[in-house]
């Protein structure tokens, strides 16, 4: 039993750990996927480094997109979750 109570706090500390720091991370990790599949042509995305354009062309994975100054080839995990809905919710 003395055994037991000896490593409760760091099975204590790491439940902890768990809730407030590793699911939460995993759940926007999942969300992230998610969106980034979910994106189609005529889309308006912001990318995490904070150009704006419009999906042209999708395929496994990368995306085209149209800018003021011409077309780029991204990554889709390149795209802001957080701006683009931000942006989407202006417009």
């Amino acid at each position: 039993m003395q055994d037991i109570m000896k490593f409760a706090p760091y099975l204590l500390m790491f439940v902890v750990l768990y809730f407030f720091m590793i699911m939460p991370a995993q759940k926007k990790a999942k969300r992230e996927k998610e969106f980034a599949q979910s994106l189609k042509i005529g889309d308006k995305i912001i990318t995490i480094g904070g150009i704006h354009g419009k999906v042209t062309e999708i395929s496994e994975a990368t995306l085209v997109i149209e800018t003021m100054s011409g077309k780029l080839k991204i990554d889709r995990s390149a795209i802001s979750l957080e701006k683009t809905a931000a942006l989407n919710k202006k417009a």
